[in-house]
């Protein structure tokens, strides 16, 4: 006799489970089967409340009562969850007359199932058995699941969509702020469109046979133009590439992504939009500053520092910002800072309000400077501040100095 087990997907939906026992283990156990759609009927003495709320779900019933045996007439599948070893055998001896496939949770070479170590990805359901070492299951899990997620191993089928864009927000800086499901298009990806404040160390974990373009929007520098950028993307994909357009932070907040989906809608390309992190909450975050706290703030704003106050292109309101008691965040502005501090405190910003400015965020090169209303510009030269940097104004900037 062998005990190497066999995996298999079950087509629960419509069918009759038994869980015996509603504690954390069949908790864990409990999300899955309902999702699978099975008819699930749960017996325990007591359940856990993350169950009670489990049990009124649809096509889920829960006993609060012990074990009969007979519980398992009709079932399909049982799982014995209990803190009782007693009970957890009974319900597998009964599974074994009615021949019905049996987990036993304390116990697992006693049950006649094993349930693997799950997740899902993409659309898959990818399972892991160690001959009921779950510990040792779940970590061969963990390292699928990270392999996938970075791009080591794919999960691209053959018939994947090819020809389309993705415009992926790469977060603020540190490559493991990139959503998963950011990560898995920039696997897939033919040709790679990165800004300048995409994640480099994103871009090197790229396959060789990836074609990497450098869109090079540096501010006040050679500028590859956005309509260039729009005609590189439709170009690769109506030759059937798959693009990925990586832009820092998030692809709406003030990087033109918006811009770039309505090209390529009027070139009849599919664009699938990933948001990013966004830098204006991110970094002050992880430079030690919310961008709200209760009773200290109920608003916070993110102004673009790419127009300077008074310039007839100017859509921002100086005079309001400068009157609200909220939390101004401030992207591109750290070379027109005097130009903004002027704007704020000539309408009413308190000179003493607390400034922090970011730069290179969520990276190994993050600096910090605090300052005050007045003094920042004075400090942002004198410290030799450069972009890419977050300026926060306000109360919160205060935290954590």
């Amino acid at each position: 006799m062998t005990d190497n087990p066999y995996l298999v997907g079950l087509r629960l939906a419509g069918k009759k489970v038994v869980v015996v026992g509603a504690g954390s283990v069949a908790q864990r156990r409990l999300g899955l089967l309902i999702a699978s759609g099975a008819q699930v009927q749960i017996i325990a003495r007591a359940a856990t409340p993350a169950v009670e709320a489990m049990g009124a779900s649809d096509g889920v019933t829960l006993e609060l009562r012990d074990y009969r045996d007979g519980d398992l007439a009709g079932a399909w599948y049982a799982i014995a969850a209990t803190n009782d070893a007693d009970v957890n055998a009974a319900v597998v001896a009964e599974a074994d007359r009615r021949q019905i496939f049996c987990v036993r949770a304390d116990i697992a070479v006693e049950g006649t199932a094993v349930t693997p170590a799950t997740f899902g990805y993409a659309g898959l359901t990818v399972g892991v058995l160690a001959g009921g070492e779950h510990r040792r299951s779940a970590a061969i899990r963990s390292a699928i699941h990270e392999a996938l997620q970075a791009g080591l191993i794919t999960a691209d089928s053959a018939d994947a969509v090819r020809g389309g864009v993705a415009l992926v927000g790469g977060g603020p800086g540190d490559p493991e702020l990139i959503t998963v499901r950011g990560r898995r298009l920039l696997a897939q990806a033919d040709v790679v469109v990165a800004d300048r404040l995409a994640p480099p160390e994103l871009l090197a974990e790229l396959p060789p046979h990836v074609e990497v373009i450098d869109a090079a929007k540096i501010p006040y520098g050679r500028a590859m133009a956005q309509d260039a950028i729009n005609a590189v993307m439709i170009e690769r994909a109506k030759a059937g590439q798959f693009v990925v357009r990586l832009k820092g932070g998030d692809p709406f907040v003030f990087a033109r992504g918006y811009e770039e989906v309505l090209a390529c809608a009027d070139a009849g390309i599919p664009v699938t939009v990933v948001p990013g992190v966004t830098s204006a909450i991110a970094v002050p975050a992880l430079a030690g500053v919310p961008v709200t706290h209760r009773a200290v703030n109920h608003e916070f704003v993110v102004v673009s520092g790419h127009v300077a106050p008074g310039h007839p292109e100017s859509l921002v309101n100086w005079d309001a910002l400068a009157a609200m008691s909220g939390t101004i965040v401030l992207l591109m502005g750290v070379e027109r800072i005097e130009q903004f501090s002027e704007a704020l405190l000539k309408g009413g910003r308190p000179a003493e309000t607390p400034v922090l400015v970011v730069q290179h965020g969520t990276t190994a090169a993050q600096r910090t400077l605090r300052a005050t209303l007045r003094d920042a510009p004075e400090k942002i030269r004198a410290e030799g501040i450069r972009p890419p940097a977050i300026i926060v104004i306000g109360s919160v900037a205060a935290f954590g100095a």
